[in-house]
């Protein structure tokens, strides 16, 4: 009986804890309304506050000049994708401002001044339809290369259309593959049938948004009728299907991502599906024969313990029948950690993290053994891999860059050191007089946080210098070290420091790095942030008045968790595109597929955590907060624009009078849709941080 009362105690007080939470007005909620009249009037509102103090500022609109400049550079180097026989490009610039889809031979593309073939003018496509289209990839049917489903969004959002595009006569298919405005995922099968996750109707789309069931659709049938593959639950995150194919060996996947991180892997045999026996939180390719596998978790099978980032091998056939005797491709250390592995015809590229600093080992599957080389790389920066046809070819592009360093594109050959330079991006600003450095500081738990810093050569340690520290730390994100012509103009050449802090939450050091920081850890990555602003003004290379803060996503809520918990360490911070309200998260967009990372705040145990840190909880009248952007865009279909909105709001009733506002009205994500207003939202953004810290 006892029992019994106990825990009808507990229940009450759960449900009055519920009651509590649902009780506590939230009067700016109705900014939620993302196109709604009266939001949109505010939005608007506080969008011309902004632009009445910067339209007439010089600096600002150079700035905005300059960097479109940079932006629609015809010197940029193209990036490329092969398929069939020639090479694929997307290019935007001022003459595209919505960009063209373009190819070349290999061949041509050497050469200085290569002849493109517009395959696809995205900017006549959408004035003749009256949309605003922006591009979002293609998925190109192999091995014909004759068709490719292009995905088109309106304004950059995340959710597609999607249309059938023949590449010989450069046109739409008439009665192709065709479906209406969704967050969708789709792959050939073959021929005449995708594998396609959709809205298919009430029911069909996952708490997150995103797809439920895949089906099989084949052409000239309606979708209605499409064959159900596999369904999900409504609380995973999605489905897909996909096939995938190397050395002529091909495999057909079901994907169930249950949580961000957790997913079951099944293969299709027939009409049966086999559930594959890896962990929850695991990668995996197929490499020929071998299957490769990159667990995030410990794991122990077939007597043996692997830790989390290591690196997997054995024959998939084997697999299947039972065997666990894996061969061990990379096991982490306390400075080295696994990035991600690429396959060219003969061998597995395998890319590594040494402190942040990238290297590269090529891996040869040979006579039943694996045989590793490691690949001299120029620079400390990031390096990009991929194959330029894995099925044909041993050849791959190599790309590198520091933050001094601006983009090469080489083309390299798997099994040697010699590689064609292809292309080299220009210099947007003199590197000459600055150097790139790294650092570490300690965080308050005794933990060293890499950060690298670029600066004059000359720097006064005075606490003088204009300085910008950028994280994101989150959902296993690496931030290496990269060129950017866009932060050498508008903060470098000024004489300003720029600073890039490696904390908890990233990936930089693995999954241990980033689950370091998950959920109730939440706030040593906030702490790692601190500890690096800290040494920073300790060593005299800025302080507090000449010190500001910036991040974009999680970076945005990492930027509010600044504001909100050490505004002393700031006087400026932006916060792009964030979540901020950390109650409302899950119920706003895809929030709710992000729970794996922060907690689930509809349970009391987690919110409890939560709130300690949301912006938007903690933002208080009677402090002195460093001034403040928050920057959004209203078509981002991700991270729901009322973040951003309701936070400016509520410091605005509260008396704060140093907050600044802006808000694209188009753009995604990414916050822009085309490169002028990419422009524009960075000179926005650079010219507030400079004049508030000059």
């Amino acid at each position: 009986m006892k029992t019994k009362v106990k825990l009808l105690v507990l229940a009450a007080t759960v449900f009055s804890i519920h009651n509590a939470m649902a009780q506590v007005e939230d009067k700016h909620q109705w900014l939620e309304d993302v196109g709604g009249e009266k939001a949109l009037d505010w939005v608007k509102a506080r969008n011309q506050e902004t632009r009445n103090k910067l339209d007439n500022d010089a600096g600002f609109l150079k700035l905005r000049s300059d960097l479109q400049v940079i932006l629609d550079s015809k010197d940029r180097i193209p990036g490329i994708q092969k398929i069939g026989n020639a090479v694929y490009n997307f290019w935007t610039d001022a003459e595209h401002p919505r960009g063209v889809w373009r190819k070349t031979s290999l061949v041509e593309y050497r050469k200085p001044s290569p002849k493109w073939e517009v395959v696809m003018d995205l900017d006549a496509i959408a004035k003749a339809e009256n949309e605003n289209w922006v591009f979002k990839g293609s998925q190109c049917r192999e091995p014909e290369y004759d068709r490719c489903i292009i995905n088109l969004s309106r304004g950059g959002a995340d959710a597609v259309t999607i249309r059938e595009f023949d590449l010989k006569t450069k046109q739409f298919v008439k009665d192709g593959f065709s479906l209406p405005e969704s967050k969708m995922n789709v792959a050939w099968r073959d021929k005449n049938t995708l594998f396609v996750g959709t809205d298919f109707g009430a029911g069909s789309m996952t708490d997150s948004g995103y797809p439920r069931i895949v089906k099989e659709w084949t052409r000239g049938t309606p979708i209605s009728t499409a064959k159900t593959i596999f369904e999900g639950k409504k609380e995973d995150i999605s489905v897909s299907a996909s096939r995938v194919s190397h050395r002529g060996i091909t495999h057909e996947i079901v994907n169930r991502a249950v949580t961000f991180y957790t997913s079951e892997v099944f293969l299709m045999r027939g009409s049966k599906l086999l559930k594959l026996d890896i962990p929850a939180q695991t990668g995996y390719e197929f490499f020929g024969t071998q299957f490769i596998v990159t667990p995030n978790e410990t794991w122990t099978t077939g007597g043996k313990t692997y830790p989390q980032g290591s690196v997997l091998a054995i024959d998939f056939e084997a697999f299947l029948k039972g065997d666990r005797n894996f061969t061990v491709l990379f096991q982490p250390t306390d400075n080295a950690s696994f990035t991600g592995v690429t396959a060219t015809k003969n061998y597995l590229l395998m890319q590594l993290l040494q402190d942040v600093k990238s290297s590269l080992v090529e891996l040869q599957f040979k006579q039943g053994k694996w045989i590793a080389r490691n690949v001299t790389l120029p620079t400390m920066g990031a390096v990009g891999v991929s194959p330029l046809d894995s099925e044909k070819s041993d050849e791959y592009l190599l790309s590198y860059s520091d933050y001094l360093t601006p983009s090469v594109l080489h083309l390299a050959k798997a099994g040697t050191d010699q590689r064609q330079l292809l292309k080299s991006a220009p210099s947007f600003f003199d590197a000459s007089p600055y150097q790139a450095v790294q650092k570490f500081a300690t965080s308050k738990d005794g933990t060293k946080v890499p950060y690298f810093m670029v600066h004059k050569k000359d720097i006064k340690l005075d606490g003088t210098s204009p300085t910008l520290l950028y994280a994101y730390g989150g959902f296993q994100v690496s931030l290496t070290p990269s060129y950017s012509g866009g932060i050498g103009k508008a903060w470098l050449e000024k004489s300003g420091v720029y600073v890039v802090a490696n904390i908890r939450g990233g990936g930089e050091y693995g999954p241990r790095w980033h689950q370091a920081a998950l959920k109730q850890n939440r706030q040593r990555a906030y702490e790692d942030f601190a500890a690096v602003a800290e040494d920073l003004i300790r060593s005299k290379i800025t302080s507090a008045k000449h010190l500001g803060a910036m991040g974009g996503s999680n970076g945005g809520l990492l930027a509010g968790v600044a504001l909100t918990q050490r505004p002393e360490l700031f006087n400026a911070v932006v916060s792009q595109v964030p979540l901020l309200d950390m109650q409302r998260y899950n119920k706003l967009l895809a929030g709710a597929s992000w729970m794996g990372e922060y907690g689930n705040p509809d349970v009391p145990a987690e919110w409890e955590y939560i709130q300690q840190y949301s912006p938007y909880h903690n933002v208080k009248a009677e402090l002195k907060y460093p001034n403040v952007l928050f920057i959004t865009s209203t078509r981002d279909d991700r991270v729901h624009p009322g973040h951003a909105r309701k936070m400016a709001a509520k410091m605005l009733d509260q008396g704060h009078s140093n907050v600044w506002y802006y808000e694209n009205i188009e753009g995604g994500h990414g916050g822009a849709a085309n490169n002028a207003q990419r422009a524009d939202m960075s000179a926005i953004t650079y010219s507030f941080l400079w004049n508030m810290l000059k």
